[in-house]
């Protein structure tokens, strides 16, 4: 296929190969692959900059998404590709082959770095989901920083910067650029930035920005960051968010209160015991959406408030395909019990949805967060519970709502009413305005005809 770039994707293209350090924001559907393996190729084939280059990934899209792109579009055909996936046997076999990319996905790096007998000549690498490196205590995290000194180009993508917050920031620009710009140690970024929140006596739990640290972190990145948003630079279709609320009958409610109040009730002759909060927060979403794990990791059934409204939903769909979340095994074996619907697992499951041949698919937001391109297969969401994580989230919803979507994307969330459920989403969409907050502050300034 012919690769005719938008004005925007010349633009990034253009960006890469003139910053030896990148870290690019681009959300999800702008075709961040193609981009930078295009930048990949001038820097290999035109400039002459680049000899090796590894390309680090989430398993799956380092196994299937890269490697199908570089098939896919002609002007990448000299690109000579090895895929490091697989046993240790396998791996360094992949790293024996004589290419010009090799593909990684990001939880062998510490094996690439520490345990094969092999050297690190790469000169160009590329961090596809650099959120996924923002804990500083990882091994993948320490592995990069010790071979950092070796490497001439960095780029890092994502298009969930900081879903947690600009504490985020650190390790990930760490990586990039050795700690020119926000430090070389955490501790120096925390203590120039933030300002302890919350606190037993000399215990902190949490950090707040300091006034006007925000803009002066922005504006330290900036150099080397640039961010777009879809919907300024496509004809994108519309999003609608929508809530489907169901109701807890007085006996489903005061069994969920009490197990709030007291982190322990009794269901059945079954006990349902949470030790600490972060317990409780699990329990308290799975008794929201019908069914809670005992002590022996049994299902105990509480209702099916949640089956019904997906019933409706699905009557509503009238064939047309819809993509339904799960997230605790136990809803996924009550909804197969229930419905006709087919698991996105394998290669021929992703291409017979996007050839609009399964009207009722359901996945986990682990396995659509990213690289999966399921625009064509439908164009409805159903969210059965919820996650925490605004990366998997807004990653999960993407897989539909991206470029090339032709219909309108509609998102549904099933919530039960005075349950966590509704904490979940306000603290999503909370999470959501501090994020696009730093991806205005860096976003590209940029004229698209």
């Amino acid at each position: 296929m012919k690769f005719n770039p938008y004005p925007y994707q010349a633009a990034m293209i253009d960006y890469i190969e003139r910053h030896e350090v990148s870290a690019l924001f681009l959300q999800m559907g702008l075709g961040k692959t193609v981009i930078t393996l295009s930048a990949i190729h001038n820097l290999m084939f035109d400039s002459f900059e680049v000899k090796k280059v590894l390309i680090i990934a989430p398993i799956r899209v380092a196994r299937d998404t890269w490697p199908d792109e570089c098939d896919k579009w002609e002007h990448l055909k000299l690109l000579n590709y090895s895929t490091v996936i697989g046993s240790a046997k396998e791996r360094t076999l992949a790293l024996k082959q004589k290419a010009d990319i090799y593909f990684i996905n990001r939880e062998n790096v510490d094996w690439l770095v520490n345990k094969t007998e092999l050297p690190f000549d790469f000169d160009m690498v590329v961090i596809d989901e650099l959120s996924s490196f923002k804990s500083h205590t990882a091994k993948r995290f320490k592995a990069l920083v010790q071979v950092r000194p070796f490497i001439r180009r960095m780029v890092g993508l994502t298009g969930t910067p900081s879903s947690n917050g600009l504490m985020d920031l650190w390790a990930p620009f760490r990586i990039l650029d050795k700690g020119e710009r926000l430090g070389r140690f955490i501790t120096h970024y925390r203590n120039t930035y933030f300002e302890p929140d919350k606190r037993n006596g000399m215990i902190i739990y949490s950090y707040k920005l300091r006034l006007g640290a925000e803009e002066a972190i922005y504006e330290k990145i900036g150099d080397i960051t640039v961010s777009m948003k879809a919907e300024d630079y496509l004809d994108m279709p519309e999003l609608v968010m929508n809530q489907v609320g169901v109701e807890l009958s007085n006996k489903e409610q005061a069994t969920y209160d009490q197990l709030k109040k007291d982190m322990l009730v009794t269901l059945g002759d079954k006990e349902i015991d949470a030790v600490n909060a972060a317990v409780l927060s699990g329990k308290l979403l799975q008794m929201a959406s019908g069914s809670v794990y005992g002590e022996e990791r049994e299902s105990i059934h509480l209702h099916d408030k949640k089956l019904d409204a997906l019933e409706d939903l699905i009557e509503g769909a009238n064939g047309k395909p819809l993509l339904l979340i799960y997230w605790y095994k136990h809803e996924l074996l009550r909804i197969k019990e229930r419905f006709d619907v087919r698991e996105l697992k394998s290669k021929q499951d992703f291409r017979d949805w996007n050839k609009g041949a399964i009207p009722v698919a359901v996945i986990h937001p682990a396995s659509a967060g990213h690289g999966l391109n399921l625009q064509s297969g439908g164009s409805t969401i159903v969210w059965f519970t919820l996650t925490w994580s605004l990366e998997l989230y807004e990653q999960t919803n993407a897989r539909l709502y991206r470029q090339g979507q032709t219909e309108s994307v509609v998102v549904h969330h099933i919530i039960a009413k005075n349950t966590l459920d509704e904490y979940v989403l306000k603290a999503l969409e909370n999470k959501s305005k501090g994020q696009n907050a730093l991806i205005d502050a860096v976003k590209a300034d940029m004229e698209v005809s």
